[in-house]
């Protein structure tokens, strides 16, 4: 069994930061668009609700057999957090899958964001004993989509709760 802990990790433009307690007042503003939710539900959340969920998954799973892995996306040049990167990783003695899935504010999209930290993220799981990478998209959203392909991932064609799983094997 393996147990993960975000680390530092650059890219060409980016830094994507382990997650912190006081990103969320930040992160906030970065995620207020409520056209973010189009494709997952719900609204956005307060800096009290982020600031509340960010010390959950600081805290770390519960479950010996599950890291949390959790990012903030620093564009380096302008100094500013963009949105966000993550990975669960399950592991037994088999086996080790992360399921990943990002998000990227409204003022930043368009701009390859997504897509390097996508691909930062999936080169940090291949240099950890990960063996799958995951990730579930809606049909219709096809710039998580385009994410997704340029990270490696393929579509599976299996669905789960009315997404698409896309895979990577790593090894």
């Amino acid at each position: 069994m393996i147990t993960l802990r975000p680390e530092t990790i650059h890219t060409d433009r980016l830094t994507l930061l382990p997650l912190q307690v006081e990103h969320a007042e930040e992160m906030a503003t970065v995620l207020s668009d409520p056209g973010l939710h189009t494709f997952i539900g719900g609204t956005p959340d307060t800096a009290q609700a982020l600031r509340a969920r960010y010390e959950r998954w600081v805290a770390g799973s519960p479950d010996p057999a599950e890291s949390w892995c959790n990012w903030a996306i620093q564009l380096r040049t302008a100094a500013c957090l963009t949105g966000t990167v993550q990975a669960t990783v399950t592991a037994d003695e088999r086996a080790a899958t992360a399921e990943i899935a990002w998000v990227v504010g409204s003022p930043w999209q368009r701009r390859g964001i997504a897509t390097e930290a996508a691909r930062g993220l999936v080169t940090w799981l291949q240099s950890n004993p990960v063996d799958t990478v995951i990730a579930h998209i809606h049909p219709d959203h096809k710039a998580s989509a385009a994410v997704a392909t340029a990270a490696g991932l393929t579509p599976t064609g299996q669905w789960h709760d009315g997404e698409i799983r896309w895979r990577l094997a790593v090894r």
